[in-house]
């Protein structure tokens, strides 16, 4: 029987959205974003392989613009998708990569001072006991806790943030204030910002000092509201196969559909899948998600170190494909755009690309991000429940 890997590329857009004039940076809509294209604009990228898959071709259809460096003809699977929920966050483009649209719009905290209502304020103090939160406001992860670690350990407070994004943070230390204390605050908080359609509380541990600088720790948790009906994990699970999470899909997916999970850094989550390669059992689907490349260069700006990881990450996939056994579909895409060029911090309206390897020269075109769950199903031979329509 055949195996499926869906690899996730986090916010590795490739321009051309047909609705990027719906979605903005502050008062700058999307509209000619292109994370990859203009990546490579300023800094020629070097991924052969994902290029001879068919990358630079996906940017071109696309968005119609080159990307220099990616620009080997196709020999894999190859195309691009269009994301039609109404947003540009982590969980709508994931689920909907699964097959599932959101069919609501989520709810996005004000960019005020305070962001958040009193009766959440006073329910996360409540599950803290502490008299009060700090923040309170949209920032930078890493910015406000350079400027509010020290406050938070002298008065056990913890740091409560949002973004542009539809998510509820809490930043806290692991030692004075307790990872285990953390998760526990933000899974008993999740239930009520769940209900007001916020798509996910994340729990940002860090360590330091005020004298040594904090940073933050790999122990992030995503505690996200469950899809609203069943996705490929659970399609694959019904038809008796083995859902292999890798990165965060198992928080992103709540855990639906997943029979386990394996977290770390990017290096040790690449030598855990070159080991499914090897372990993952006929009919499985492994889902993995990739590089935190949004938040560690695209919120950030950082052309330079968003072009590095890319190439990082291209060059760990001869060691997989040398481990992939005959029939396996190994397809790259991703949930949305975070172009460093562009304004603002916030993620970018954009297709994706869709590359695989192992099924052969196969155009797919322009497809939804359904598609991707429709090429994965097929492969493996699932159906979602009865009367569902891709």
């Amino acid at each position: 029987m055949p195996r499926a890997f869906l690899v996730v590329m986090d916010s590795v857009g490739c321009g051309g959205a047909p609705d990027a004039d719906a979605f903005y940076n502050g008062e700058t809509p999307d509209t000619g974003a292109n994370t990859l294209a203009h990546i490579a604009q300023a800094r020629p990228l070097a991924m052969p392989n994902l290029d001879r898959l068919g990358l630079g071709a996906a940017i071109r259809l696309a968005s119609g613009e080159d990307a220099p460096g990616l620009e080997a003809e196709p020999q894999g699977l190859w195309g691009a998708a269009t994301e039609v929920s109404r947003g540009k966050d982590t969980p709508s483009g994931h689920w909907e990569l699964a097959g599932v649209p959101v069919p609501w719009e989520w709810h996005y905290f004000p960019d005020t001072v305070p962001s958040f209502p009193p009766d959440l304020v006073a329910e996360v103090c409540r599950l803290a006991g502490a008299d009060s939160i700090l923040g309170n406001c949209h920032a930078s992860g890493t910015t406000i806790v350079a400027e509010l670690g020290a406050e938070h350990m002298r008065s056990g407070r913890p740091i409560c943030y949002t973004s542009a994004d539809s998510v509820f943070q809490i930043a806290a230390h692991e030692q004075s204030f307790g990872l285990e204390r953390l998760l526990d605050l933000c899974r008993g908080i999740a239930p009520m910002v769940h209900e007001m359609k916020v798509g996910r509380v994340i729990a940002r541990p860090f360590i330091g000092s005020e004298a040594e600088g904090f940073t933050r720790t790999a122990h992030r948790r995503d505690f996200a509201i469950a899809p609203p009906e069943p996705t490929l994990c659970d399609w694959v699970q019904a038809a008796g196969g083995r859902v292999h999470a890798v990165g965060k899909i198992g928080d992103i997916f709540s855990m639906q559909g997943i029979d386990d999970v394996c977290k770390g850094t990017d290096a040790q989550l690449m030598d855990h899948l070159e080991g499914l390669m090897g372990t993952a059992e006929d009919g499985s689907l492994t889902f993995a998600n990739f590089v935190e490349f949004d938040s560690l260069y695209g919120h950030r700006r950082n052309v330079e170190g968003y072009a590095g990881a890319l190439e990082w990450f291209d060059a760990q996939l001869p060691r997989i494909f040398a481990r992939a056994r005959a029939g396996d579909l190994i397809l790259f895409t991703a949930d949305h755009g975070n172009d460093p060029t562009w304004v603002g911090t916030d993620h970018t309206r954009e297709r994706v690309p869709v590359v695989g390897h192992g099924v052969g020269l196969r155009a797919v075109g322009l497809i939804g991000f359904t598609g991707v769950a429709e090429i994965v199903a097929r492969h493996l031979g699932v159906s979602p429940p009865e009367g569902k329509a891709l």
